[in-house]
């Protein structure tokens, strides 16, 4: 296996980690939101959400991390660099709006001072 070949199967196996990661996450999310339904707790739906959305920033993250790798490390040319950061721009927009959605504020804001 020469170098190319190596980079790229890690940036697969990163890949396949972030996949993993928002499929399980996914998964417990909804079979604790159903324990949460039988129970009749009245958070269900916003802990679904806040779980849901955990479990794909950071499955997102290591999506981004793969694409890092594999453009980064392999032979970059013009046109991939600017193909992954499309690709990093978009992500990075949809982590920021999950964020919001998540915590209902912005990542680079501060606790609340209560």
């Amino acid at each position: 296996m020469d170098y190319n070949q190596a980079i790229e199967r890690t940036g697969e196996v990163v890949d396949a980690a972030g996949v993993a990661i928002i499929v399980v996450g996914s998964t417990i999310a909804a079979v604790t939101a159903t324990i949460r339904l039988a129970r009749h707790d009245i958070k269900t739906y916003r802990r679904f959400r806040q779980q849901l959305g955990q479990a794909i920033l950071l499955g997102l993250e290591l999506l981004v991390a793969g694409d890092i790798i594999r453009t980064v490390a392999a032979t970059p040319t013009l046109l991939s660099i600017g193909v992954l950061g499309l690709i990093v721009l978009i992500r990075t927009f949809l982590s920021f709006s999950l964020e919001v959605e998540l915590t209902g504020r912005w990542p680079w804001q501060g606790p609340p001072l209560d």
